[in-house]
């Protein structure tokens, strides 16, 4: 094989790989909604494992990577296919979960950008990973995601945003497990390469 043709099969393998990860992120994205849901009273957004799927993707995953499942998780719901809860697809982009699902991608890539790098030097840097991962987590699988969420849906609902979000307080503690699961899980991962 010709050194040319060596160097485009490395790109070409190199290219495959890079991309079956935001696919199987995607993927995943979809499984957590068709997992089910839990209504929370006084909200119409209900709780999946979507947030804890976009938290992992965020730690597991570059920011490009990262982003790139949660793109292609809303194209395929925008282009029709029921991947969002309750077998919603395009009209869930215009209803009242629409802003979480839209701070979905900024809050994958703050989360993937602000993790840092990753330690497996023992305990004591898995530990400190494991923090930077769930400080990363709160600032974008949370607040960045919340405040999307909470924006739009006050803008489509017209109630005002601080009662959306004195609503949606039901998901906080639900989130910040999500994140403290996440984060623990990606260092645990980590120290396992």
């Amino acid at each position: 094989m010709s050194t040319k043709a060596l160097a485009l099969a490395t790109q070409i393998r190199h290219l495959a790989s890079g991309a079956v990860r935001p696919v199987a992120f995607a993927l995943l994205l979809w499984a957590a909604t068709a997992a089910g849901e839990i209504p929370i009273p006084g909200t119409p957004v209900p709780i999946t494992l979507q947030t804890f799927v976009v938290m992992m993707a965020a730690l597991m995953l570059s920011w490009r990577q990262a982003g790139a499942a949660v793109a292609l998780y809303l194209a395929a719901g925008a282009a029709g296919l029921p991947v969002f809860a309750g077998g919603g697809s395009t009209m869930s982009l215009l209803g009242p979960s629409a802003g979480f699902l839209i701070g979905f991608l900024p809050g994958v890539i703050v989360t993937a950008m602000l993790k840092g790098r990753g330690r497996a030097d023992g305990a004591a840097g898995t530990a400190l990973t494991a923090l930077r991962y769930f400080a990363a987590t709160l600032v974008g699988g949370v607040a960045v995601v919340y405040f999307f969420g909470f924006t739009f849906q006050s803008a489509l609902t017209g109630v005002p945003f601080m009662t959306v979000a004195t609503a949606s307080m039901g998901f906080v503690v639900g989130d910040l497990i999500k994140a403290a699961v996440a984060s623990l899980t990606a260092a645990g991962l980590l120290r396992l390469r």
